[in-house]
């Protein structure tokens, strides 16, 4: 059985299950909902023409003057043209009368009529007749290229009858294809009808997918085709690519006019731009417009930044650039003027500040070090070894006189200060110390490396080392051969 878009009796959905190639081309091409299928109408008489689809989406429209009881989805055998034809309802009621008057088709006798639902045996012939279509397409295809015809065979349809058979091609010229009928005839034993179909039918006969991932527009639910030009995609600012705007059939895509006319309300609020934007900066070229958000990018020819602004904003420009006027940049038309008095106070202060900082501290450092100073002196004075008390001992020296030390500065005072500042504390009830009353180790370290070899050991050049040469208790200190030296051995002996 043919694929029918309607439901069987039984409840259970019909087709033909074809996994989408379609046998009978009957499936969700030019499908309508009747809408009005289930609402009473206020009058008892119902409209008698009946809209019936045939192969590949094909619709024509045909009375039921036997006031037939029909379903959406019926097969139905239909008067044509010396013989009949199969055919599945589509469409019946109120509705038929709104697509005649969309497709102006008038109400009188030369719709043809309905003659009977078909029957079983009708649509075994049917199948039968069906098979004959693509071997039939073939062999004309092998015809048309051994006579150099400038035309593209698409399809082949035969009658329910077997009587005719129609020839579905399309050509950008004129053929003249008498000697092509003479040969189809004699060679399947059928009339032939030829019938020329613009490139937009026949992928919409043929069918497909397109790339926004829905079935073609033209095979499922557009009937008329209407005139695409270039300018559509140019107001919709759409790049053109002819393979980017060419649908399957090769020309510019029907959706191309769907938004159309929204766009052309929208761009009434978009100023026209014949010339660069001229600004102080240079001349500014239009890049770029978002007609919905009305907002238009701007670029220099030695900036590759662009900037946006809004319609006002460019309207204003337009304006001030009739006037004779320039403005600063595309955002301002006047850059304020800085005062020249605050701009070398505000200078002067903040040099002020910075110098200020460096001398404080500079004058914070200077002070440090001559607290560090003082307080070394003081150190000196008390150890003897500034040289001011070098020199006064020195002299002394050579005097006969006794140096100038802190134990006799301290017995010159009125109140002389003890030999021992720091007596001995009583230990209390800390433990005794072994190691109280025993000199210091020489060897505080015996892990370290020096202190394990004997040999390596620093020699101890302290002063009261009496194994030091420079000590002067020291019986085998060298002599002082130096005449200026106060100390000088020879020159005491």
């Amino acid at each position: 059985m043919g694929c029918s878009c309607g439901t069987k009796k039984d409840g259970k959905v019909s087709g033909c299950q074809n996994n989408g190639a379609c046998e009978t081309g009957g499936c969700n091409k030019m499908n309508v909902f009747d809408w009005l299928s289930n609402m009473e109408m206020p009058g008892d008489s119902k409209f008698d023409v009946v809209e019936v689809r045939f192969k590949n989406g094909r619709k024509d429209f045909f009375r039921n003057t036997e006031k037939l009881h029909l379903t959406t989805g019926d097969a139905i055998i239909v008067e044509v043209p010396n013989g009949h034809h199969l055919g599945h309802v589509s469409l019946q009621g109120e509705l038929v009368r709104l697509q005649m008057q969309k497709k102006n088709v008038a109400n009188d006798s030369e719709i043809k009529k309905i003659y009977r639902i078909a029957h079983t045996k009708d649509l075994e012939k049917y199948e039968d007749v069906k098979k004959r279509e693509l071997p039939t397409l073939y062999r004309t295809r092998e015809i048309i290229r051994q006579l150099n015809l400038a035309m593209k065979l698409s399809d082949v349809e035969y009658q329910a009858d077997n009587i005719k058979a129609s020839f579905f091609y399309s050509a950008d010229d004129r053929v003249d294809f008498r000697e092509l009928i003479k040969l189809l005839a004699g060679e399947f034993k059928v009339r032939v009808e030829m019938r020329q179909i613009s490139l937009r039918q026949e992928a919409g006969r043929l069918g497909g997918i397109g790339v926004c991932g829905r079935e073609l527009c033209c095979s499922t639910w557009l009937s008329e085709f209407k005139n695409v030009a270039t300018s559509a995609a140019r107001y919709q600012n759409l790049s053109l690519n002819p393979s980017k705007l060419s649908g399957q059939c090769g020309r510019l895509k029907c959706c191309l006019n769907y938004e159309l006319e929204t766009y052309m309300e929208a761009l009434k609020d978009i100023p026209e731009i014949e010339r660069p934007l001229l600004t102080e900066r240079g001349e500014a070229t239009l890049q770029k417009t978002d007609i919905f958000r009305k907002i238009m990018w701007f670029g220099f020819k030695e900036d590759n930044n662009w900037y946006p602004l809004n319609t006002d904003r460019v309207n204003e420009i337009l304006e001030m650039n009739r006037a004779g006027k320039r403005p600063a940049t595309l955002e301002i038309d006047k850059i304020a003027e800085k005062e020249v008095g605050g701009a070398l106070n505000s200078d002067l202060e903040s040099l002020d500040k910075k110098f200020k900082d460096k001398s404080k501290g500079n004058k914070k450092g200077r002070n440090q070090r001559g607290g560090d100073n003082r307080r070394r002196d003081q150190r000196d004075n008390r150890g003897g070894n500034h040289p001011n008390n070098v020199a006064q001992n020195n002299a002394a020296a050579s005097a006969g006189s006794k140096p100038n030390t802190p134990e006799s500065n301290n017995q010159n005072t009125a109140n002389p200060k003890p030999n021992n500042p720091r007596p001995n504390k009583p230990n209390g009830n800390r433990p005794n110390n072994p190691n109280q009353n025993n000199p210091r180790p020489n060897n505080p370290k015996p892990n370290h490396p020096n202190n394990q070899n004997p040999n390596n050991r620093r020699p101890n050049n302290r002063p009261n080392n009496p194994n030091n040469p420079n000590n002067r208790n020291n019986p085998n200190r060298p002599p002082n051969t130096n005449p200026n030296n106060p100390n000088n051995n020879a020159s005491k002996e």
